[in-house]
């Protein structure tokens, strides 16, 4: 195995290619949004108990509800954030068949296939440098900022939560690589079949 960057392991083998990225593991801000969801919580049971407990009018119980809806939303949100910054890794293995993406966090996530012959136009992207694009990928509570895309079907397929542009490009050049070399070692066995 070998680093690519400070976030991105990558195995690399005759028949696949294995690439591991996983999330900045900054202890101030995990802390943070620990302490952070701790607080939605107890905010939200909170208002849970009032409902129930409390002697409450039909219009008062509406807005309750409304409220927990909203709270409901970025709760599941910043949980889900706050795991994938604990557990997180976006796996991605290259072979003969094709790319193969898995978001996961821990063991859970469930791997999407992409076949080699249907990829199209492998690309970098990067927002501008002090766009709003840019200030709200770099929130820790977002899990975008996805740097590497492609062409699948019509749809555009991205990759490579928060890469700085000097992984991105590494990990990139990497791809079109393997990709280029499965695609041409897959035509030949075609041709000679």
């Amino acid at each position: 195995m070998k680093m690519i960057g400070d976030r991105i392991s990558v195995v690399d083998g005759k028949e696949k290619t294995t690439i591991k990225i996983v999330p900045e593991r900054k202890v101030l801000i995990t802390g943070l949004m620990g302490a952070w969801m701790f607080m939605w919580y107890s905010i939200g049971f909170t208002v849970i108990w009032s409902y129930f407990a409390l002697d409450l009018t039909q219009q008062e119980k509406l807005i309750l509800v409304i409220f927990l809806s909203f709270w409901l939303y970025y709760a599941v949100r910043v949980t889900r954030s706050f795991f994938w910054l604990m557990k997180g890794s976006e796996n991605i293995k290259i072979d003969s068949i094709g790319l193969t993406i898995k978001i996961a966090t821990g063991k859970m996530g469930k791997a999407k296939i992409f076949y080699l012959e249907n990829l199209k136009k492998i690309r970098l992207d990067f927002p501008k440098e002090k766009s709003l694009q840019t200030a709200w990928e770099a929130s820790p509570w977002v899990r975008g900022g996805e740097r590497i895309e492609f062409d699948y079907h019509g749809k555009v397929v991205r990759f490579g939560q928060k890469l700085n542009e000097k992984d991105a490009n590494l990990l990139f050049n990497l791809i079109t690589k393997r990709v280029e070399e499965h695609i041409k070692i897959k035509n030949k066995k075609e041709r000679e079949a």
